[in-house]
């Protein structure tokens, strides 16, 4: 009897795992909704969480930069990762919302570091007790912070798959010359952002997703590429490697979420080979911003960049496959929207 009783509860703590990772999200009318930012200074007043939490989106996602860390002391970066979590702004986004991401340089521990970073396991580390990643999740034994997750909903699913561009990146080249450039693309072939085995990782979501949307996540611009800072467009072969994987790949309705540059812009590039154009919204930064923007070239841009505090907002409609993407400021306003029905 005591047997049995021990396999009824095995069978019911299966089955309540199984239900919690097949959870069905509510949707606000037809749509998904989505929040993200990045470019946050633990130690400066984040105005946006109360805006964040008005649009009830269904999940937040740290674009990077989520504190302002660069320090080889990893019991510094712990405090500051507590100084931010128990804001009480941000406490009410983890209550209302699910929170995903990943890290840029600031979270990571070494301005504009990759591969080359010392503690970076142990900056990881960190970064999922921060993120409340459990025990058993795939990350706590392997190296990058790079995941996926899909949200059920009854129009459909959404899978957001992050990256991570820091771990495994190669040197950067660093700009020699005249221009004000701080980086200049290494020769084609050169380098990698995302490793060989998150490669094939990638590959494998892309390939293996049913999901109606499927948003990728980078810390860095995967399109704006002359501005002479942290782009993909640093290293032009890993660009056209993800182009060519998201072309050939099943998923459907890519779009691809960025941050890094104090600044928020949308981005475009048609290929003939996908129906619709792919768009980079990149949103940056939640409690700082580049204020004495002017301009910068990137010859895919569409619209106005802004260069106001703001978070994104995207509104997935799963019933038609429109796309309402906002950069929200304080005040709940709408600084800049961009549209598209794929």
């Amino acid at each position: 009897m005591r047997k049995l009783f021990i396999l009824f509860g095995l069978i019911s703590l299966c089955l309540g795992c199984k239900t919690a990772q097949h959870k069905t999200y509510s949707l606000s009318g037809d749509d998904f909704v989505i929040a993200f930012g990045s470019c946050n200074k633990q130690y400066e007043e984040n105005l946006l969480w109360d805006d964040v939490v008005k649009n009830q989106p269904a999940v937040w996602v740290w674009g990077g930069d989520n504190i302002y860390s660069d320090t080889y002391d990893m019991r510094q970066m712990r405090r500051d990762y507590e100084e931010q979590r128990y804001q009480d702004g941000y406490k009410e986004v983890t209550k209302t919302m699910d929170v995903i991401g990943t890290w840029d340089d600031h979270d990571y521990g070494l301005n504009d570091g990759g591969a080359e970073f010392p503690k970076k396991a142990e900056s990881q580390e960190l970064f999922l007790n921060f993120m409340d990643v459990p025990k058993n999740d795939p990350r706590r034994d392997r190296a990058g912070v790079y995941h996926s997750k899909t949200y059920h909903t009854p129009a459909g699913d959404v899978k957001i798959i992050v990256l991570d561009t820091r771990y495994f990146r190669s040197a950067l080249t660093k700009n020699l010359g005249d221009g004000g450039k701080r980086f200049m693309p290494n020769p084609k072939g050169v380098g990698t952002i995302l490793g060989e085995k998150q490669w094939l990782w990638l590959h494998r979501e892309l390939n293996n997703s049913t999901a109606a949307f499927n948003i990728i996540v980078s810390s860095i611009q995967v399109l704006s590429n002359k501005h002479g800072f942290e782009t993909w467009g640093n290293f032009p072969g890993e660009v056209e490697k993800l182009f060519t994987m998201i072309k050939n790949s099943s998923a459907q309705r890519v779009i691809l979420l960025s941050g890094d540059r104090h600044i928020s812009e949308f981005s475009q590039i048609n290929m003939s080979e996908l129906s619709y154009p792919l768009v980079d919204f990149t949103s940056s930064g939640l409690t700082h911003t580049y204020e004495a923007f002017t301009s910068e070239e990137n010859p895919y841009r569409v619209g106005d960049v802004v260069k106001e505090k703001s978070f994104g907002l995207l509104k997935l409609n799963m019933k038609n496959h429109r796309v309402i993407m906002q950069m929200i400021g304080d005040g709940n306003r709408v600084l800049n929207e961009f549209e598209q029905v794929y």
